[in-house]
């Protein structure tokens, strides 16, 4: 077990050339490696800085880098667009796609017994090791993963072996793995490195993965006083230690702890990375821990056209809407549909106020009958836009015709929480 680069700091901005020489040196230390398959995120962590990486891994191993496997997880797949965009000059023949229903292999089992005592006891059933399987029968002698580590309402702080076993896993591990984090609670996880899910996915690791020649690349990215993302720091090793020194500084970086709460938030989603509210319900995810009871949140998503990238899933999210936890897990029980797609179950629980605050979506391409049959409130992209305008607000407090507002670029590059409603 080896850490073969640790840098990183609040204040650290690597340039594109110390990212370069300290990814090579850490390549360097692994020796001779003949096939190698990279597994980046998807191109809905484009800030992640992951594709620049992966793009230099490429210009590294040249040939003998023969597969790349992004870890779309439950997403589209990306386009020819996006994987130009976001990984450069790599070449195109090198991407695979996965297909989390149909390209999956069962390494090994978690045991019900495990599951019920990291759930407290909330549930007890197995949870499948399952991965792309590319990555076991591919015959790579290295499987480099690529990503950042940054707050998550899943599994608490983002990568490490996530990416491995949800992003380029099943539909039943999946599932299962959202839905425990759904019944835990997101509040109680998200900002923490050590969390049931992790539990679930570290046990994985040590019993089912171990043959697995795998090495991670993690990232921790934040914005400069410019507001320019730069890479605040580099951690690649075969082990949990990477991890955990990336999600350390993580929180300092990426989480920001407030004094007092918010009564009016403004997220705004960029329209080349949220299509979804699947993917756009980060804005109430990210902010929720800092909202008071009765805030408003505007979200602003003039990219969003569907609820679920999952056409399955799309129309679950339609048929019961955004209706608080009791009533959903009311409805996990009387419908095998939403039963055998527990992250779908999982996903209308974390984007529930609970009835605790208001959550108004102006999107671009969805109807006000579409937002108010999710049980979301409906706001008029044009008018809200025109009001709170991206272009002239900054990221935090801002006051808008007389009105303290709280607003937020990317509610992907971050988590924000009062601190009397963080409890460490």
């Amino acid at each position: 077990m080896s850490l073969f680069f640790a840098a990183g700091s609040p204040t650290t901005e690597m340039s594109p050339t110390e990212v370069r020489s300290n990814l090579f040196q850490a390549l360097d230390k692994l020796g001779q490696r003949n096939k190698v398959v990279a597994v980046p995120p998807d191109f809905t962590r484009m800030h992640s800085q992951s594709g620049v990486l992966t793009e230099l891994v490429w210009q590294y191993y040249g040939d003998k880098l023969v597969d790349i496997l992004p870890a779309l997880g439950t997403h589209k797949p990306m386009t020819d667009q996006e994987i130009a965009t976001m990984y450069g000059a790599t070449p195109r023949t090198l991407f695979r796609n996965h297909d989390w229903r149909k390209d999956v292999v069962t390494l090994g089992e978690v045991p019900g017994e495990f599951m019920y005592e990291v759930s407290e006891g909330k549930l007890d059933y197995t949870w499948p090791a399952q991965v792309n399987k590319l990555l076991r029968d591919g015959g790579h002698d290295l499987i480099l993963s690529i990503g950042q580590v940054v707050p998550h309402e899943v599994v608490g702080m983002a990568n490490y072996n996530k990416n491995i076993f949800i992003g380029t896993g099943g539909a039943i591990g999946i599932h299962r793995s959202h839905f425990l984090g759904a019944v835990y609670g997101m509040e109680r996880m998200m900002g923490r490195a050590d969390t049931p899910v992790r539990r679930v996915l570290n046990y994985a690791s040590e019993h089912f993965a171990g043959g697995m020649p795998i090495v991670y690349v993690q990232t921790v990215v934040g914005k400069n006083v410019d507001g320019k993302l730069v890479i605040r720091g580099l951690y690649i090793g075969d082990d949990s230690e990477c991890f955990e020194l990336a999600a350390d500084l993580s929180l300092k970086v990426n989480f920001k702890m407030m004094d007092r709460e918010i009564k009016k938030a403004v997220v705004f989603l960029d329209p080349l990375e949220f299509k979804s509210t699947w993917l756009g319900n980060k804005s109430i995810y990210r902010t929720r821990m800092a909202l008071a009871d009765h805030a408003e949140l505007i979200v602003l998503a003039p990219g969003v056209h569907e609820f679920g990238e999952d056409s399955t899933i799309d129309a679950l999210i339609r048929k019961y809407g955004y209706c608080g936890t009791p009533r959903t897990l009311e409805a996990a029980k009387e419908d095998p549909q939403l039963a055998g797609n527990l992250s779908a179950a999982a996903h209308l629980i974390h984007g529930s106020s609970e009835g605790r605050f208001t959550i108004r979506y102006c999107p671009g391409h969805l109807t006000r009958e579409e937002i108010e049959g999710v049980h979301f409130e409906y706001g008029d992209l044009t008018e809200m836009t025109s009001k709170y305008n991206p272009a002239t607000l900054a990221d935090g407090w801002n006051t808008v015709d007389g009105e303290e507002i709280f607003y937020i670029s990317n509610p992907g590059l971050g988590l924000w929480a009062y601190q009397g409603r963080f409890q460490s």
